[in-house]
């Protein structure tokens, strides 16, 4: 009698715990995607009121958006200091280059909406230099002008905001996650904010 055993083929309570337990993991490394990790999305959504309960005594809650097909979790907001928990979520300050290249990201991606295209929205890095440019107070340097615009787009790449695409010629996907932290508010106010990028430009040169 053979007693090879493949754990692989477990679908009993062992492996429905272990597939949780991924899950769950996941989330707290970062954002799960559907299109990149689609069992593991579908293990989230069969088990998402159990996530929900476990991680709220933690003082988190599970973002998930079926539309988009993002899930992240987030810290819960609350008045009272002294009872509020440590974060598990980490703030990160974001310098002005990249909340500007954030802003523009996101009005590209309304753009995209607004006119019906297509799901994915694709830029070559040249496109988003020239997006940046515009912002930015003419110099003699071009080369380091790009350096540092580059070092912006890389940012937003280990921010998870942009996916940098297989190929010879460099290109990022904006990640639709985008949307869930520059609100439809935020994006009112856009024109203003863009003069005040302008003047803060303006200012440093």
């Amino acid at each position: 009698m053979n007693d090879f055993h493949d754990p692989t083929l477990d679908t009993g309570p062992a492996d429905g715990e272990r597939r949780f337990s991924l899950v769950l993991i996941a989330l707290f490394k970062g954002v799960l995607y559907q299109d990149r990790h689609p069992g593991q999305w579908q293990d989230l959504l069969d088990h998402q009121a159990r996530i929900r309960d476990h991680i709220a005594p933690l003082g988190l809650t599970l973002m998930l958006d079926e539309a988009e097909g993002h899930a992240y979790l987030s810290q819960k907001a609350t008045d009272d200091e002294e009872g509020e928990l440590p974060r598990l979520v980490r703030r990160q300050p974001l310098s002005y280059p990249v909340s500007l290249l954030l802003a523009l990201l996101r009005k590209k991606l309304a753009e995209q909406d607004a006119g019906g295209d297509e799901l994915r929205l694709i830029l070559s890095r040249e496109q988003i230099q020239e997006m940046l440019k515009l912002f930015f107070a003419d110099t003699s340097n071009e080369a380091r002008l790009l350096d540092r615009i580059d070092t912006h787009i890389n940012k937003v790449v280990e921010l998870g905001f942009l996916r940098r695409l297989k190929g010879e010629t460099p290109r990022y996907e904006v990640r639709r996650i985008l949307k869930s932290f520059v609100d439809a508010q935020w994006l009112v106010e856009f024109e203003q904010r863009l003069a005040e990028y302008r003047e803060h430009a303006e200012g440093d040169h």
